[in-house]
C-alpha cells in the first residue's frame, strides 16, 4: 500500500510520520535548514504486515502544491494531518480538495499537536474536520487526535493504517505497466536510476520499456519494490529501476515522464475529460482559460476549451478538451487536476475519458454522445454503449491504448463483430454494420433509377454516393461482402444490382461488331474516334455515343476524349505497371513509354488514367501503384 499525507505546512506530517515509521522524512539540508519539506519524501516501513508500506511525504507550503501533486497521484490512502493548534488552514482546503479531484476514496484525519492544546479544543477541531469532510467523498473518515511528542494515539492510528492495508483491493497486474517517474538520479556503477509508483501491471528485470512521451527505448537493468531489491515489481509499489539505452542520461529524464510497455507508447497534446470546478471558485470558468494540468508527475501548461457552453460555474460539471503545450501519456480513467495560470490555486480536475481526442466542434453532438458513454468505468461498460454509434468501428489496438486493457482480457458484447479490412481488425456492432450494408444497396438502387443509361458507379463514387464518412478500408470491407453474397454484383470496375444491365439496341449491337476487331487488334495503341468512323463510313458522333455507352457498362475504359481502351488492355497495360514497380520500386514516365513502345505523349495520358482510377498515386516525377485499388487486387488473383 501507498500512503501519502497531506495539510497545511507545520502541521506536522513528517513529524508524525517519523513517529509512526522510526524513520527521518527530510533528508535534504535546505529542507532540515528551513524546518519544512520542499520536495517529495519516501519511506518504507512496516505497519505489522508482512510487506513494507510506502510513505509519501507531501510539502504543504503553498509554493510547493505542483510537489505535492506529483507524489499524491499514485496513492492508495491519504492521511489527512491537522494541527490542533492551528485548525484548519487554506492548505488543509486546498490539499483536501486535490485528493478528491484524484479520486483517492481511502483516508484517515490525523489531528496532530494535541500536548499542545486543552481537550475543548481538540474536541472544537473534530467537529470542525467533520464539518470540512461532510460533504465530499470522504465523509465520516475517521479522526485520529495524536502527538508526536508523546506518543499518544500514535498506536491507535497505526493499527488503523494496517487495516487499510488489509482491505486494500489489489491493483491489475494483467494490465500493461506503466510507472509515473518523479524522482530520476545517477547511481555510481550503476547509471541512471528512476523512481515512481507503478499505476498498473508488472515489471521485471530485463524488460524492454519506453519512456514516454518521448518514445525512447530502454532496458530494465534492475529494480528495487518497496525499497527492497527484488526481479519483479507490481502495480501499486514504489518501484526504482536501473535503466540503461542509447546514450541514455539523467538530463533526457523529467519529473512527469512514464515508463511503459510498448504498446502504450502513443504521446497526445488534445485529452477530452469530464472536468468539475470546486464549488470553492469565486467565478466561473471561461472557454479557452490557460491552465497548469496535472496528469500524472506531470505539470504541463495547456488551455482547457469547454465542449458544452462557453464558461462553467463554481461546483459545476462539463466535458472539456485539454489542449497541452507539450505532449504528455494518459489512458482512460486518469486522473487530471487544473490549477490556475500562475500556479497559485486549483481549480477543478476530473477523469480522462479520450486521451487521443479529435479535433473539437466536428460532429459535436455525435462526439458528446461518445463522451457520455465513454465516462463508464471499464471496456466492458462502455463498448455497448459506444460501438453502436462508431461507423468506421473501433480499433483494437487503440483501444488497447486508451484503457490499457490488453486484447486477451476483454469480453465482448454478444453484438460485436470482428471485421477484417486492409488496415486492420475493426470491431463493429452488428446493427450498424446491418445498416452500412443495406445503405449501400439502398443507395445503388437510387443510382440505378436516376442513372438508367449507366451500368453503375465504381467503388470510390459508389463510397462518396453512399456513405461519404465512412472510411475507404471499412467500405471496401462491407462491399467485398455484399459481392461475396451476390447482393451486389460487378462488370469491370463498375458495381450494380444483380439483373440490372444497360443493354445494347440492335443498331448498336451491329455496330459494336464491326468496331470492336479495330480496338481489340490495336494493343496499346487504338484508334481514336474520328479514325474508327472513318474507317467504317460512319458518323463520329454515332460511334463516339456507342463507345461511351460501352465504357458505362465496363466494356471499355476513356482513357481521353475520343479515345477508348478495351477492358482487357487497360488490365494488360497495369500488369505492365505492377511489373516496372516489381522490378524498379517505381513507375516513370520514361521507362513507362519505353516498355509499352507508345510515344511520351500518350504514355503520361495512360499514367495520369491510372492516377485519376486510382491504381498509381504519383509523387513528383515518379508514381506508385496503389495496393488497395481494384486493378492491382485484381491482379493478385490473376
Amino acid at each position: 500500500m501507498i500512503i501519502g499525507t497531506a495539510g497545511h505546512i507545520d502541521h506536522g506530517k513528517t513529524t508524525l510520520l517519523k513517529a509512526l515509521t522510526g524513520q527521518e522524512g527530510d533528508r535534504r539540508q535546505e529542507e532540515r535548514l528551513r524546518g519544512i519539506t520542499i520536495d517529495l519524501g519516501y519511506l518504507y516501513a512496516s505497519l505489522g504486515e508482512n510487506d513494507l508500506t510506502g510513505f509519501i511525504d507531501v510539502p504543504g507550503h503553498e509554493r510547493f502544491v505542483h510537489n505535492m501533486l506529483a507524489g499524491a497521484c499514485g496513492i492508495d490512502c491519504v492521511l489527512l494531518v491537522v494541527a490542533a493548534d492551528d485548525g484548519v488552514m487554506p492548505q488543509t482546503r486546498e490539499h483536501l480538495a486535490i485528493v478528491e479531484l484524484l479520486g483517492i476514496r481511502r483516508a484517515l484525519v490525523a489531528l496532530t499537536k494535541i500536548d499542545r492544546v486543552e481537550p475543548a479544543r481538540v474536541q472544537a477541531v473534530c467537529e470542525q474536520l467533520e464539518a470540512l469532510l461532510q460533504p465530499g467523498p470522504l465523509a465520516g473518515a475517521p479522526i485520529f487526535p495524536v502527538s508526536s511528542v508523546t506518543g499518544e494515539g500514535v498506536e491507535p492510528l497505526r493499527a488503523a493504517l494496517l487495516a487499510q492495508a488489509e482491505t486494500l483491493r489489489k491493483r491489475s497486474e494483467d494490465n500493461h505497466f506503466r510507472l509515473a517517474i518523479d524522482r530520476a538520479f545517477s547511481v555510481t556503477g550503476a547509471g541512471v536510476v528512476v523512481t515512481g509508483t507503478a499505476f498498473a501491471g508488472q515489471v521485471r528485470v530485463g524488460d524492454e520499456l519506453t519512456m514516454s512521451p518521448a518514445g525512447r527505448s530502454v532496458r530494465v537493468r534492475g529494480l528495487h519494490a518497496q525499497n527492497q531489491k527484488a526481479e519483479q515489481a507490481q502495480a501499486g509499489q514504489r518501484v526504482a529501476l536501473n535503466i540503461a539505452g542509447d546514450r541514455l542520461s539523467v538530463e533526457h529524464i523529467s519529473r512527469g515522464d512514464w515508463l511503459v510497455k510498448p504498446q502504450l507508447q502513443a504521446a497526445t497534446r488534445r485529452i477530452d475529460i469530464e472536468f468539475t470546478l470546486l464549488p470553492s471558485e469565486a467565478r466561473a470558468l471561461k472557454h479557452w482559460t490557460p491552465v497548469h494540468i496535472h496528469l500524472g508527475a506531470q505539470d504541463v501548461t495547456g488551455r482547457i476549451a469547454l465542449l458544452e457552453g462557453e464558461c462553467l460555474a463554481p461546483g459545476g460539471h462539463v466535458h472539456a478538451q485539454l489542449l497541452l503545450n507539450a505532449p504528455a501519456h494518459a489512458v482512460h480513467g486518469d486522473r487530471v487536476v487544473l490549477r490556475d495560470q500562475s500556479a497559485q490555486r486549483t481549480l477543478g480536475g476530473g477523469r480522462v475519458l479520450d486521451p487521443f481526442a479529435p479535433p473539437r466542434n466536428k460532429h459535436r453532438q455525435a462526439r458528446l454522445a461518445q463522451l457520455r458513454a465513454l465516462s463508464g468505468e471499464t471496456l466492458e461498460d462502455i463498448l455497448p454503449a459506444l460501438l453502436p454509434s462508431a461507423l468506421n468501428g473501433l480499433e483494437p489496438a487503440l483501444l488497447e491504448r486508451q484503457f490499457n486493457r490488453p486484447r486477451h482480457t476483454w469480453r465482448l458484447p454478444a453484438e460485436a463483430l470482428e471485421i477484417s479490412t486492409r488496415v486492420g481488425t475493426r470491431l463493429f456492432d452488428r446493427g450498424t454494420w446491418d445498416y452500412l450494408n443495406e445503405s449501400i444497396i439502398v443507395a445503388l438502387q437510387r443510382f440505378h433509377e436516376q442513372q438508367p443509361d449507366e451500368l453503375g458507379p465504381d467503388r470510390d463514387r459508389l463510397r462518396r454516393y453512399a456513405l461519404p464518412l465512412v472510411e475507404r478500408a471499412v467500405f471496401i470491407a462491407l462491399l467485398e461482402r455484399a459481392l461475396a453474397n451476390g447482393q451486389i454484383e460487378a462488370s469491370g470496375p463498375w458495381l450494380h444490382l444483380p439483373g440490372h444491365r444497360v443493354r445494347l439496341t440492335d443498331e448498336e449491337e451491329a455496330l459494336k461488331a464491326r468496331l470492336w476487331p479495330l480496338l481489340a487488334s490495336s494493343r496499346f495503341d487504338p484508334p481514336w474516334v474520328r479514325d474508327i468512323a472513318r474507317e467504317l463510313d460512319v458518323e463520329e458522333e454515332q460511334v463516339r455515343q456507342l463507345l461511351r455507352k460501352l465504357a458505362r457498362i465496363g466494356a471499355l475504359q476513356q482513357v481521353v476524349k475520343d479515345l477508348f481502351y478495351p477492358e482487357q488492355t487497360i488490365r494488360l497495360l497495369a500488369d505492365q505497371v505492377l511489373q516496372m514497380e516489381r522490378q524498379a520500386g517505381v513507375i516513370r514516365a520514361a521507362a513507362f513509354r519505353d516498355q509499352i513502345q507508345l510515344g511520351r505523349k500518350r504514355s503520361i495520358q495512360l499514367l495520369e488514367h491510372f492516377d485519376r482510377i486510382g491504381f498509381t498515386r504519383r509523387f513528383g516525377n515518379e508514381r506508385k501503384v496503389r495496393q488497395d485499388s481494384a486493378l492491382a487486387s485484381d491482379a493478385e488473383v490473376r
